[in-house]
């Protein structure tokens, strides 16, 4: 009767190839204790680190371990790529976007060297957050084996 009051679902999508787990087995309590956001994590196969959703890169550390995406719809997701590689001052990392530019989702963020990360940095994997400064009064998470494009969680 009033589905015009009813919110309107966000998708949000594997930013790349690997498995998805939850967030509270990132052995990092930022991540686990959900300090910054709720969301998932990926254990990553591949090397290409793509948007999660449409909207404009807000933010690309410059050491390029970690990027936001901010949509028209009151949405930022985070991807934080491995644990402890702002350490690498950006060595293994390679930034493809920039700050400000428009993107949809699965356009490529970041390349990286998965093997160099591995033996550098105490973790892979990769944190998937919906920020605090999102309007989310609900996030469902999906838990699988994807490939980047692939439907992660809905934003209610």
């Amino acid at each position: 009767m009033f589905g015009f009051l009813k919110r309107k679902v966000r998708d949000v999508y594997a930013p790349v190839d690997g498995q998805i787990v939850t967030l509270e087995s990132v052995n990092d309590e930022v991540f686990s204790q959900k300090m910054v956001g709720d969301g998932v994590a990926v254990i990553p196969v591949s090397n290409t680190f793509t948007a999660p959703i449409d909207g404009v890169v807000s933010k690309i550390f410059s050491t390029n371990h970690a990027y936001s995406i901010k949509s028209d719809k009151d949405l930022e997701v985070m991807v934080h790529i491995g644990l402890e590689t702002v350490a690498l001052n950006g060595k293994g990392f390679t930034r493809i976007a920039s700050e400000g530019d428009e993107v949809k989702a699965g356009d490529v963020i970041i390349e990286v060297d998965l093997v160099y990360i591995k033996e550098h940095a105490k973790d892979t994997i990769t944190p998937i957050i919906v920020t605090d400064k999102s309007d989310a009064k609900e996030v469902i998470k999906k838990y699988m084996i994807v490939k980047s494009g692939d439907k992660i969680m809905e934003v209610n």
